[in-house]
């Protein structure tokens, strides 16, 4: 089985790696298509210590498995939960102890023709999605978090700051809830796919009149100065939301959190089902935040397109 292989921080492509064999309970899924995710990145740069296939946005057809999902195209939920644990038992499964996830801790990714996936954390996918639509499952499932984890009305006065795959991803969703909301972002054809959606959009410079104005901001680049400004934006008891990783500490200003009682929250994972209505009924648009498709064999030419900067999604495709 061919496949890209993360250790000590190279990626390899190999050819001879065998084929992962389903636990109980476990499906064995053909990967169809997968994308490079601003995580996989800072695990090259050592976000997290992991040696094995990267890779945990895709979609699939189930081979071995349970008759319903026989040959099914479908996307997974990347966190393989003991179901056991005090956590799991507090439907918080997505922090479970024993857990592992896909490419990312203990569980070899989707860069592979073949992974493995608990049964239960599969969802089919509608017929009629193209698998370059359906690949976005995780990340816009992990741009709904944010309305799991906080109540944003129409009243809100709603920050993103970054106008990356993520950024867009969060500013769609947000816009969704009918918030006042407002992208700063970097690039200004990015910011123009916003702005055709009628979402508003800026650069740094534009922000300043509406510092300490926000309810809500969304830090979205992984970046310091993201951080920093996403805090700025803030009135007391403000809500700061973080969504990206960070490969390298981050120096706070703790002292400014402290005076403004701001509300510190990290959020990832999210809910896949209501991540999958939306692309069913077209709320949120996708396709234009593709960069290109290489085949898996060109695994590290792929990689290399995604590292530059601002560029959009680059896809892998397995069956090229």
């Amino acid at each position: 089985m061919q496949g890209l292989w993360l250790e000590n921080n190279q990626l390899r492509h190999r050819t001879d790696l065998p084929l992962p064999q389903p636990h109980v309970d476990e499906a064995l899924v053909r990967v169809r298509q997968a994308g490079i995710c601003n995580t996989d990145l800072e695990l090259i740069k050592g976000y997290y210590p992991y040696t094995g296939i990267l890779g945990h946005e895709f979609v699939g057809q189930v081979e071995q498995g349970p008759a319903h999902l026989q040959g099914k195209r479908v996307v997974g939920e990347i966190n393989a939960a003991c179901g056991n644990c005090d956590y799991c038992r507090r439907h918080l499964s997505t922090h479970c102890e024993q857990r592992s996830v896909l490419g990312i801790v203990n569980r070899h990714g989707a860069f592979a023709e073949y992974l493995t996936l608990p049964v239960e954390n599969l969802h089919p996918v509608p017929d009629h999605l193209p698998d370059q639509v359906v690949t976005f499952t995780e990340p816009l499932a992990a741009a709904l978090e944010i309305q799991e984890q906080i109540a944003i009305t129409p009243s809100h006065q709603v920050l993103v700051v970054g106008d990356g795959k993520l950024g867009q991803l969060v500013a769609q969703t947000l816009a969704l809830t009918g918030c006042q909301l407002f992208v700063v972002g970097r690039h200004a054809e990015k910011l123009a796919n916003l702005s055709a959606r009628k979402i508003a959009t800026g650069f740094e410079p534009d922000l300043q009149a509406q510092l300490r104005s926000f309810d809500i901001a969304v830090e979205c680049t992984g970046n310091p100065q993201g951080f920093d400004l996403a805090r700025k934006a803030l009135r007391p008891r403000g809500t700061l939301v973080l969504k990206s990783t960070y490969a390298e500490h981050l120096t706070i200003d703790a002292a400014a959190i402290v005076v403004d009682e701001l509300t510190v929250l990290g959020s990832r994972c999210g809910p896949f089902a209501k991540a999958l209505d939306l692309l069913d009924q077209s709320a949120v648009d996708v396709t234009s935040l593709i960069q290109t498709t290489f085949p898996l064999s060109q695994g590290i030419q792929a990689f290399e397109v995604a590292q530059q900067r601002g560029t959009q999604k680059v896809l892998l495709s397995m069956n090229d």
